[in-house]
């Protein structure tokens, strides 16, 4: 099975989630991991699993001006977070916006802030609905994976994001493209 994560990071954080459910999948598939500045359409077509993740940012997936408001956070005097590479470019609202049509099972899942989704919002639930806009089927619900208010991971959500792409894998597998 050929597997790719695309991801946003602002802070690097949901980057270390794509990274671990990489290794989750890893066992079971040939997996490309790249962020969504670097995600060309001709990848997917490829692809027997997509997963897409990103940051949520004002109860959804980031835009233009929440981008801009994570860049003034980190140069902030005394900030303890640092912008990851391509935060200027596009985000993943962007790069699902320009997708064409595809099939195959594919699944979504968000960074977030700790307590309830009716508070905090969840980036995932938009990318799941864009994905199967685009005619992708997931074979799970979208996940998120929790940070602290210091915009850290919380413990154990690392574990959590490798078991999940062990998860993603066994429900992927056998799922036929078209």
């Amino acid at each position: 099975m050929k597997a790719l994560i695309v991801y946003e990071s602002m802070f690097g954080n949901t980057r270390t989630v794509a990274e671990a459910i990489a290794a989750g999948l890893r066992p079971d598939a040939d997996v490309t991991v790249v962020p969504v500045g670097e995600a060309s359409e001709d990848l997917l077509d490829a692809m027997d699993l997509v997963v897409v993740g990103g940051p949520t940012h004002v109860h959804g997936m980031s835009r233009a001006s929440t981008r801009k408001s994570s860049g003034e956070q980190a140069r902030q005097p005394g900030s303890t977070v640092r912008l990851e590479p391509g935060t200027d470019g596009p985000g993943v609202r962007d790069w699902l916006a320009g997708l064409g049509s595809h099939s195959g099972p594919a699944a979504a899942f968000d960074t977030r802030m700790s307590g309830p989704a009716v508070l905090t919002g969840r980036a995932s639930r938009g990318i799941a609905g864009r994905l199967r806009q685009h005619g992708l089927t997931l074979v799970d619900k979208p996940s998120s994976f929790l940070v602290t208010k210091k915009n850290v991971l919380r413990a154990g959500e690392e574990g959590r994001a490798r078991d999940w792409g062990s998860r993603l894998a066994a429900m992927a597998d056998g799922t036929s493209r078209g």
